[in-house]
């Protein structure tokens, strides 16, 4: 029975995906600078026997056809770029390289795909289609390498049926797998922002135009975007992480700058939004004499998983795991480039459960402590081999 195949094959290779883990780990490199990240996966697919082609800088695309007939075509993706974050961790595979970091657990998806790739090599008298690996580089940073990958053809020649992507979650106990259909991850905006009054000195303000004040009313009033004009139904997110005003205890500066960020689930509104937050903002300032530049960078749309695929994934893994190991997802508000390949095709992206209390492997993603239980490294390989195979209706 191939899931016995699968799970047994998933063993025996276990060791050496935790060793290739642990080697990328080890190896970081940042969005748009995977080189020597791209040529290990190459090495890895030529010891495998699959031929690739590069695709936006670093990623890499190969195919694995059946020896059943079918011309069904499952495509399974994986990022390799990593944070510009200092690890802490005292571990044997810590980050060589100080200031980059695996924070977000692409280390473990790319192992996860190499060894889901050799699996599938090794079954392929056991079923018909075609499985594309897709290797991305560049997810933590606009404009996102799966957008790139995809005006390059990712998805097509052969255009597939359905992409699954899976991630690391370390809310979940390792051993378990999260599932969400429809609606699951936010679309992210980047927004730059500066206010322009007149300086002076802070006992003479009537000689000033105080772009300090300015900016504290329209922080204050932007968020009327979430509480009064957003539907209460429809999540949206602003938040403002960095505000420089470099003047000093009596010194009104000049201007004031903001980077902030805003994410939604619903496209129109998104567009509604951004309109509405440039018109307030600069009518706000020029209303007490100041200027507003407001800039925003569009970046990933929200994130949608076709409900029929994934009801099919979620069937599978409870197969593969057994229902107790599937759980729900709730909306996540954090956002992923995955989103252009579900904005492009049917799509499933799942969460792969890596915490362990007892070892106190429960930190973040994106934080410098974070890692993983390797042993949800075998769960990883076995059960994207076993969803390819059975979406590929074998």
């Amino acid at each position: 029975m191939i899931k016995e195949k699968v799970k047994q094959l998933s063993k025996t290779i276990f060791d050496e995906v935790v060793a290739t883990r642990r080697h990328l780990h080890a190896n970081p490199e940042l969005s748009f600078h995977e080189t020597e990240t791209s040529a290990f996966i190459a090495k890895k697919l030529d010891e495998l026997g699959l031929s690739y082609t590069r695709m936006a800088g670093n990623g890499l695309v190969a195919l694995i056809t059946g020896e059943k007939p079918s011309d069904k075509v499952i495509a399974l993706r994986a990022d390799m770029d990593a944070l510009p974050i200092t690890e802490i961790n005292d571990v044997p595979y810590k980050s060589k390289n100080i200031g980059v970091m695996h924070a977000c657990g692409h280390d473990v998806h790319t192992s996860s795909l190499l060894g889901t790739a050799k699996i599938l090599t090794q079954l392929k008298s056991e079923f018909g289609g075609t499985v594309k690996l897709i290797f991305q580089p560049a997810e933590e940073k606009l404009p996102g390498g799966a957008n790139l990958m995809i005006q390059e053809g990712v998805l097509e020649n052969p255009k597939p049926d359905a992409v699954l992507g899976q991630h690391v979650m370390p809310l979940i106990e390792a051993g378990k797998v999260g599932f969400r259909a429809g609606k699951y991850m936010a679309s992210t905006d980047e927004l730059y922002v500066t206010i322009t009054g007149k300086g002076g000195h802070g006992a003479q303000p009537q000689q000033n135009i105080d772009p300090v004040i300015i900016t504290a009313h329209i922080l204050v009033a932007l968020q009327q975007v979430v509480s009064r004009f957003a539907d209460p139904k429809s999540p949206t997110v602003l938040s403002f992480g960095k505000v420089i005003a470099n003047g000093a205890t009596n010194v009104i500066p000049n201007e004031v700058y903001l980077e902030g960020t805003f994410r939604t689930m619903d496209e129109a509104w998104r567009e509604e939004a951004h309109i509405k937050m440039k018109k307030m903002a600069e009518g706000m300032a020029e209303s007490m004499g100041a200027k507003c530049d407001f800039n925003i960078v569009k970046g990933y749309p929200f994130l949608i998983n076709e409900e029929v695929l994934t009801a099919s994934a979620r069937a599978f893994a409870e197969d593969y795991l057994g229902k107790e190991n599937v759980v729900d997802l709730d909306i996540w508000m954090a956002a992923e480039d995955f989103a252009y390949f579900s904005q492009a095709a049917d799509a499933c992206f799942y969460r792969l459960g890596t915490r362990n209390e007892s070892r106190g492997i429960t930190s973040s993603v994106h934080t410098p402590t974070f890692d993983v239980e390797e042993s949800s490294l075998e769960l990883s390989t076995g059960l994207m081999a076993y969803m390819a195979i059975k979406q590929l209706g074998n």
